[in-house]
């Protein structure tokens, strides 16, 4: 039996209320702040300094670059490397590019202690530099997504011979988008642009190779150009992402100027998400994902009241995306992560609008049934022939970030559910049986589930089952597949709490708010599996102790982005601990919250 007292739990459902309510931005939506990241300063850093002299950025320009260098410099960890985030150990790949960018940066003029302590941190991870190729290929192995970037950036920067710098087959983008998945790209499908700038820059500095191939490469050069001109945001960012951004920039420049368009447009992206403190996030925003999850969570805790009249639901339905996408080919219907034009429409996003509308829908709308019937045929068209989810382009399958996931299959399914939550003959019905068949056959030998999109440094293996595993519970719970897998799932979430009642990414792993609020709303539904009363007690014991003591706002450095990139944000540790709150609210009183029934 639970022992935690409902008034504190109301009490708590209300400051989580306040605060996330707090946070909205005037127009009736959540941007969030992602943490600053020094892999993303190092490369814009280095992309300006491309730039310098060439753009019109000027005293300005020079300006940003000096701040941006001081900030990487008072962000040095004590070994002499950095790591992507304030809070992270420091990692080979980004102190390549803060050592990069320092030397761009004329940071050697004045930084000398610093770089001194880098080459040292370099020559005990990579053996020297002389080794830094053979360190970052076998980092990264075949998927040269952000390997090959990292080192151009290096080469630009003198650390690496442009020889050593594995070509890219940027001419495989002179086909059209629908056979990429067949041509085995070296990079994820999302890295369309780095594929076509950085290659060009490799092919106009190499000056060795098979004859044929650079005489091939050589006549689509234009044709490319122009794809990546097309494919470019009309903010200039792709993906709302600085790095990816900046190493296009860095690429072009050199041997097309900084007047180019593309060259162009990615440095006006770069001095636009400046910060005053003199760094850059990983992206812009997640203003759409952050949103849709404020809006299920405060949903869940019976707290939509204070959404009305704000226009949040629909300005979320605004933000989906109505044309096929230009960047990725993906048909209308779906969401991206933001409301900037860098966006671009996703499993994980598309999942968590619909589940945020429908739940709220209370009245019906039109537009809102419409739009999460369009979103659901969306999710059918990309599921994978193995009955997962993949995060952008159906059938890729091959690099990471391009294939199938749990966390990304859980949550389409949960969105499918909740549209007909009585089941529904034929597509549907056959996509959900062999999405959970997919979930069945992609468990770990300890019960867990392991996500893609999240992880913790702590780990030596840099997994978060915990969280993996709580989103799959969510979605076994809704669509009530409680067989062997999902009481396996809760008895590893139960034998991976700490003694002190809170929960890291798995056993003896320090705690966040994070984790522990996830795990506390999944096992809110399982409280029929022995053991799980108590170990909620003791998950929500730990989360009012956070919150007592302000702790609870402290954001953890457990979110990956691309090519497995850290990053921490603000908005989670609100959101997630709001919704956890309202689950066990919810279970206390037996009241579920509302769903309709009917597109």
């Amino acid at each position: 039996m639970m022992t935690i007292d409902p008034v504190a739990v109301g009490m708590a459902i209300d400051l989580a209320t306040d605060e996330l309510m707090a946070q909205m931005g005037p127009q009736g939506w959540w941007e969030g702040r992602l943490s600053s990241s020094a892999l993303s300063t190092a490369t814009a850093i280095s992309a300006l300094c491309c730039g310098s002299g060439q753009a019109s950025g000027g005293n300005a320009e020079e300006a940003m670059v000096g701040r941006a260098v001081n900030w990487l410099v008072e962000n040095q960890n004590g070994d002499g490397g950095w790591g992507d985030t304030p809070q992270s150990p420091s990692n080979l790949p980004t102190t390549l590019l803060a050592w990069s960018a320092l030397r761009l940066g004329k940071g050697g003029e004045t930084c000398g202690g610093v770089l001194e302590r880098t080459a040292r941190y370099v020559d005990i991870k990579a053996g020297g530099q002389n080794r830094i190729v053979k360190a970052v290929g076998d980092i990264y192995g075949e998927d040269g997504t952000f390997a090959v970037p990292i080192l151009m950036n290096c080469a630009l920067a003198g650390l690496v011979q442009w020889e050593r710098v594995p070509a890219l087959p940027f001419e495989l983008a002179a086909f059209p988008q629908s056979w990429y998945r067949m041509l085995r790209l070296q990079v994820v499908s999302y890295a369309l642009p780095a594929l076509i700038a950085i290659g060009l820059a490799i092919h106009h500095r190499h000056r060795r190779g098979n004859p044929i191939t650079r005489a091939l490469r050589s006549l689509v050069e234009t044709m490319v150009l122009r794809k990546l001109q097309h494919i470019q945001p009309e903010g200039g960012g792709f993906l709302e992402a600085v790095p990816l951004t900046s190493f296009v920039a860095m690429s072009l420049i050199p041997h097309l100027g900084a007047g180019n368009a593309v060259a162009s447009g990615c440095l006006e992206f770069l001095r636009h998400t400046h910060r005053p403190d003199g760094s850059w996030p990983i992206d812009s925003n997640l203003s759409v994902w952050l949103t849709s999850a404020a809006v299920a969570a405060l949903e869940q805790a019976g707290r939509l009241g204070r959404i009305e009249e704000r226009g949040t639901l629909a300005w979320l339905v605004r933000q989906q995306c109505k044309v096929k996408h230009p960047y990725t080919g993906a048909a209308p219907g779906g969401w991206g992560w933001t409301h900037l034009p860098g966006g671009v429409p996703d499993v994980d996003d598309t999942s968590g609008a619909i589940l945020a509308l429908w739940s709220a829908n209370a009245d019906g709308a039109n537009a809102t049934q419409e739009g999460c019937a369009a979103g659901v045929r969306w999710l059918l068209d990309i599921q994978n022939r193995d009955g997962g989810w993949p995060t952008f382009c159906r059938g890729w399958g091959k690099l990471p970030f391009d294939r199938s996931s749990p966390d990304l299959t859980a949550h389409a399914l949960r969105a499918l559910h909740r549209v007909y939550p009585q089941g529904r003959r034929g597509r549907v019905s056959r996509a959900m049986a062999t999405g959970l068949r997919y979930l069945g056959s992609h468990q770990q030998t300890d019960g867990s589930w392991r996500p893609l999109w999240f992880g913790n440094q702590g780990r030596g293996d840099l997994a978060n089952p915990v969280l993996g595993t709580a989103r799959v519970l969510r979605a076994l719970e809704e669509l009530a597949a409680g067989g062997a897998e999902a009481r396996l799932g809760v008895k590893y979430l139960l034998a991976a709490q700490n003694g002190d009642g809170g929960w890291g990414s798995g056993p003896d792993t320090e705690p966040t708010t994070e984790e522990t609020a996830v795990a506390v709303g999944a096992l809110a539904g399982w409280r029929s599996v022995e053991s799980v009363d108590d170990a909620l007690s003791r998950g929500v014991s730990w989360l009012l102790r956070a919150m007592d003591s302000g702790l609870w706002k402290k954001a953890a450095p457990i979110g990956l982005y691309f090519s497995n990139l850290w990053y921490s944000e603000r908005m989670y540790p609100l959101i997630w601990t709001l919704d956890a709150m309202g689950r066990v609210a919810a279970v206390q009183t037996g009241k579920a919250p509302p769903l309709v029934t009917a597109v």
